[in-house]
Parts: structure tokens; C-alpha cells; sequence
């Protein structure tokens, strides 16, 4: 047995105009197709809709409060087409962003916030491996990371050049030297970040092309983390430069074997997910994109 949309459509149409041949005008289709539509649920069903009264089709009961039930089912299809619809509007929509690193990140949903005030905003932050999840799951609409993997179920715009830096505490010998080798890193305690990340992952590239396998002396989850680590004199560790607007306590280093490796800060999405204001996000972030280096 079928309830289809049309069928419930043709009998709610009969009710209203009283034939067969008026529901039909106000359907845009045939008489016979609306006859077939209500004279076919009557006869699956085993019910009676309508009787027939000086030229009138008039509803029986049952059909009178299968018309509410019609009625309650259409206004639930409209309001789910207005959350749909306010969903994507740029007036008073929603954007999902993932972020690995605060900044630049935040720098970027601060201006598509001035510039479409009515839009929520609503950021996860966590490991590159978290954030790319995201966006393949649909749990983030954008994600904003460097090094974001070749895939091809995504779109994506460079959006700025990033590369890591290594953060010794203030007083530390190293502080005062600007730039550094991986050699001289490896004569220090480390603090690394968890395999799922992206610094990580670059830090851990250096150091294979430099031919060395350092130790770390402590691994931690967070950037956060690290940073507080570092400030209060456990180690050296490794941030994205201009990851975070922080710059209390530590020192930050250059390191040579990184230079000439900048790696693109990247805003992605599934190719897919193509509404207004996604595509907003990427123009903005299109038009802010710093030129590519050299």
C-alpha cells in the first residue's frame, strides 16, 4: 500500500473543490488522473473518502481527518524547506569552520563575519586528522589547515604560505640566536606534538632529510600545551609561525633545514557542498590570499 505525496495531494484538492474535475485545474493534470489517484487509495485501503451529494463530491469523516493529517504533513514539509533554506542564506544562515591553528584561521572568520554579520559562525578546533574528518563526515563545512592531503572529493584555496618555527623559553642559549639547525635541536629536550598532527608531521620530515631521528623528551596532544611547556623551560618544541597570536615567554627560531619548505595554508571543502555561503567563504578567501612565494 501507497501514501504518496500525490495521491495524499489529489484527495486534499477533491476535498477542497468538490470534483474531480476542479482538483484537477488547480493539480495542473488530468480528471482521470486525479479519479485513478482517489478511487485507487480507496480501493487499497478498503475505505470510503468522499460520497457524492447534488453534483458534489463531499469528504466522509475519515477523509476529513485524513485532510488534517495531509494538511500537518504539508506545513512540516514547508518548515523543513525554511530550515533548509535559512540554513543556506546568507542573511541569517549557518557555517560550520574547522580549524587546526588559531591563526590565520580566525583572522579569516573574523572578516567573513563583518562582512555577512547575519551568518552563524560556529569553529571546531583540533589536529589536522580531526579536522580533515570533519569535513569528509560533513561535521565542518570548511576546514582551514596547512598541508591539507591531495584528495580529490576536495576543493580547495590557498590561502597563505605556512611554516614551522621552533619556540625556546626566553632564557634559553638558543633564544638569542634567530635561526637554528636540526643538528642543534637534536642536543636539546623535544617536546613534539601527537602523530595526528600537521606540525608534526612537517617537523618529523626535517628532521628524515637531515638524516636524523631525534627523541622526544615529552609528546603532547595540544598546542596549547606545548606552549606552556616550552614557557616554563621543559624543552624546545615546534609551532606553524603565526599559528597563534601569543608571543609571551618563548623565543621563536628559524630553522634552517625548513627554509624553502613553506607549505600552503589551505581553506577546503567536499566539492559537493556548494551553497552561498560556502562559496562565500571561498571568495573571501580567494580575495585575501597572500601572493604565492617565490
Amino acid at each position: 500500500m501507497t501514501l504518496s505525496p500525490q495521491r495524499l495531494d489529489a484527495v486534499r484538492t477533491v476535498a477542497e473543490t468538490g470534483s474531480y474535475a476542479a482538483a484537477a485545474r488547480v493539480l495542473s493534470v488530468t480528471q482521470p488522473n486525479i479519479s485513478a489517484q482517489v478511487r485507487g487509495l480507496e480501493k487499497e485501503f478498503g475505505v470510503r473518502l468522499f460520497r457524492r451529494e447534488a453534483g458534489r463530491l463531499l469528504p466522509t469523516d475519515l477523509c476529513l481527518k485524513l485532510c488534517d493529517s495531509v494538511e500537518r504533513m504539508a506545513e512540516a514539509r514547508q518548515e523543513a524547506e525554511r530550515l533548509l533554506l535559512s540554513r543556506a542564506s546568507l542573511r541569517e544562515g549557518q557555517i560550520i569552520v574547522g580549524l587546526g591553528n588559531a591563526m590565520p584561521g580566525m583572522a579569516l572568520i573574523a572578516a567573513f563575519h563583518r562582512a555577512y554579520p547575519g551568518v552563524t559562525l560556529k569553529v571546531e578546533t583540533g589536529s589536522h586528522h580531526k579536522i580533515t574528518r570533519a569535513v569528509l563526515n560533513h561535521e565542518c563545512d570548511i576546514g582551514v589547515l596547512p598541508d591539507v592531503p591531495a584528495d580529490s572529493r576536495f576543493r580547495c584555496t590557498r590561502f597563505a604560505d605556512a611554516q614551522v618555527v621552533a619556540i625556546a623559553p626566553l632564557g634559553h642559549r638558543l633564544a638569542r640566536m634567530g635561526e637554528v639547525t636540526a643538528r642543534m635541536l637534536c642536543d636539546e629536550p623535544l617536546i613534539f606534538r601527537a602523530s595526528g598532527s600537521s606540525t608534526q608531521r612537517a617537523v618529523d620530515r626535517m628532521f628524515a632529510r637531515a638524516g636524523l631521528s631525534p627523541r622526544p623528551f615529552l609528546t603532547l596532544d595540544a598546542r596549547d600545551g606545548l606552549y606552556e611547556a616550552v614557557a616554563n623551560g621543559l624543552g624546545v618544541g615546534f609551532l606553524w609561525e603565526g599559528s597563534t597570536g601569543r608571543s609571551d615567554s618563548v623565543a621563536k627560531l628559524r630553522i634552517a633545514e625548513m627554509q624553502g619548505q613553506v607549505i600552503e595554508e589551505t581553506v577546503f571543502g567536499l566539492k559537493e557542498a556548494n551553497g552561498q555561503i560556502v562559496e562565500a567563504f571561498f571568495q573571501l578567501a580567494a580575495a585575501r590570499s597572500e601572493p604565492a612565494a617565490a
